[in-house]
């Protein structure tokens, strides 16, 4: 049965199902080399986002994640006990969480970077191709969350 034969509710005809199992799929390549850095996906996404633009808010990494600061809290609280960044609370707004990384968090980029290239080799394809599917996936985000805000 090819897609256009199946069943509007068939799970393998649902393009979220697609981005789903995908998104869990990325993140099993990602663990072996997650794990020589000592860091969960999640953390290695707020990892990233520090490494770009350090001393930045809790809110401005959430929403550089599209996710909720609340929902990042936890993460990023273990994140510090492990010596990977501080938190400082602002003494003019106490609203405002301003995360920096440590000594120890900046010398994890260059593993990071290690990181980043391995999983480009793991692509089948060029450079073009993961491009090009970034652009798509940017484009349908962008679509999504417009139907949501």
């Amino acid at each position: 049965m090819t897609d256009r034969q199946l069943s509007p509710l068939a799970l393998e005809a649902q393009i979220c199902f697609d981005l789903y199992s995908t998104s869990l799929a990325m993140t099993q390549v990602y663990k072996p080399y997650l794990e020589e850095l000592n860091l969960t996906y999640t953390q290695y996404l707020i990892m990233l986002v520090l490494w770009q633009n350090d001393g930045i808010s809790l809110k401005e990494i959430a929403t550089a994640l599209f996710q909720k600061p609340g929902a990042l809290t936890p993460v990023v609280k273990r994140m510090e006990t492990d010596g990977l960044l501080k938190r400082v609370r602002s003494k003019e707004d106490e609203r405002y969480m301003q995360v920096t990384l440590t000594k120890e968090g900046q010398m994890l980029k260059q593993k990071g970077l290690r990181v980043n290239q391995c999983m480009r080799e793991n692509f089948a394809g060029d450079n073009q191709d993961l491009n090009t599917l970034s652009l798509q996936l940017k484009q349908l985000r962008a679509k999504l969350r417009s139907t949501i805000d």
